[in-house]
């Protein structure tokens, strides 16, 4: 989404994780996604350093820039803590030790603040998108979509809306759009988002 947010035009090969291509492996030793590679070869292998990248490359206004202390606080705390307890609510079979309920509570201790946040404004950080919104969306939507009638009646009145706004965003329909697993040799679909923010 924020490659997309900033107008950067990059060549999309689609993986399929349980059959990685040697060009993943060759690229990168943890064989995960994303990874970006940029022209002059240098490999990008995490999620924050692409967004960054992508933002400072752009030139990008004062709502995206990442340079703020608490936008960078806030994205680490979701992919830190938020993330952690989220897998173990999403797949609560493969971790026995505790609950699903349990996961899920840990979880909401940072969605309870992501509510605080948006009870002030229409973002999280502000009345328009940051890097935050862009990052921490989507795993937002990956927790409410585990059980979406618990999530629906939860009492999270300000993340459901800014939620649902998010889904209905040229730029996340955009990004959610499905390739075809990229094969040795094929052509790369390119991703490239001109329409106006």
């Amino acid at each position: 989404m924020v490659l997309l947010a900033c107008g950067q035009i990059v060549g999309i090969r689609e993986v399929v994780l349980r059959d990685k291509p040697a060009a993943l492996l060759a690229l990168s030793d943890k064989a995960t996604v994303p990874v970006l590679q940029l022209p002059h070869g240098e490999v990008l292998a995490e999620s924050l350093d692409i967004m960054l990248w992508a933002v400072a490359r752009a030139g990008a206004d004062d709502r995206l820039k990442a340079g703020q202390a608490d936008t960078i606080r806030l994205i680490n705390e979701n992919d830190q803590e938020f993330k952690y307890w989220l897998d173990r609510y999403k797949y609560f079979d493969r971790y026995p030790q505790h609950s699903q309920q349990h996961y899920r509570e840990r979880a909401c201790e940072f969605l309870a603040k992501l509510e605080r946040l948006l009870s002030g404004s229409a973002q999280l950080l502000g009345a328009r998108a940051s890097l935050a919104d862009y990052a921490i969306m989507p795993f937002v939507r990956q927790f409410a979509a585990v059980d979406r009638d618990w999530f629906g009646q939860a009492g999270y009145a300000g993340l459901q809306q800014w939620l649902a706004q998010w889904l209905q965003h040229q730029v996340y329909l955009q990004a959610m759009e499905k390739y075809p697993q990229w094969q040795p040799g094929a052509r790369e679909p390119v991703l490239d988002f001109t329409a106006p923010l």
